[in-house]
């Protein structure tokens, strides 16, 4: 599980890049968000939640469970880092990594500051969903439909503090122009205005 954390001057926090189905650490439209997160004065970590070989089971890229279970292992040596060590936690999930970073955002003793969905399946997530603590925001593409339905009734089991962001004319890849932009503005904006509240007195 090979990773690219970049963390800048005087961070406000890091947040954890989950990739969905199909994608790995080096997905374009990730690394863009990133991008724009890191300028924005917030720490980045893309990694794989599977091995190559792991991946030739496609059973293995839906198993919501298995694929939590990674990312608290990965959040929880992201703690351990000297230069992460004592600052906020964030989740950007895509796809099926959005019901990852929901379902590893709500194990006892996770503390996790915010969530952001990009194009999700929080659905996946199941009865986890409840048990979620930190602010979620769902960001959906207008002409995605089956996704925007599938987020809404995710959203009305949600119990954390969450909203949900239509991105007009997007479809589910955020392919369109400004499309991903909007993403990564809202995204920014969620990130720094909740790692801000639980610290304070933070640089």
């Amino acid at each position: 599980m090979t990773g690219d954390l970049v963390v800048p001057d005087a961070a406000l926090g890091v947040v954890v890049f989950v990739h969905g189905s199909g994608s790995s650490r080096h997905s374009p439209r990730n690394r863009y968000v990133a991008g724009a997160l890191n300028e924005g004065g917030l720490g980045t970590l893309l990694f794989d939640l599977l091995t190559p070989e792991e991946e030739f089971d496609r059973a293995n890229v839906f198993d919501i469970e298995l694929l939590a279970g990674r990312l608290l292992e990965r959040t929880a040596r992201v703690r351990e880092q000297p230069e992460t060590a004592g600052l906020p936690i964030g989740y950007f999930g895509a796809s099926t990594g959005a019901a990852a970073a929901l379902w590893a955002a709500a194990e006892p003793g996770n503390e996790v500051a915010a969530i952001v969905s990009r194009g999700g399946r929080p659905d996946l997530a199941g009865d986890r969903l409840a048990a979620v603590r930190a602010p979620t925001l769902l960001i959906v593409g207008g002409r995605d439909p089956v996704v925007v339905a599938l987020n809404k009734e995710a959203q009305r089991r949600l119990r954390a503090e969450n909203r949900i962001v239509v991105v007009p004319g997007a479809t589910h890849l955020f392919e369109e122009p400004g499309a991903l932009d909007a993403v990564a503005d809202h995204a920014r904006e969620w990130f720094v205005t909740h790692f801000r509240a639980v610290r304070p007195a933070s640089k």
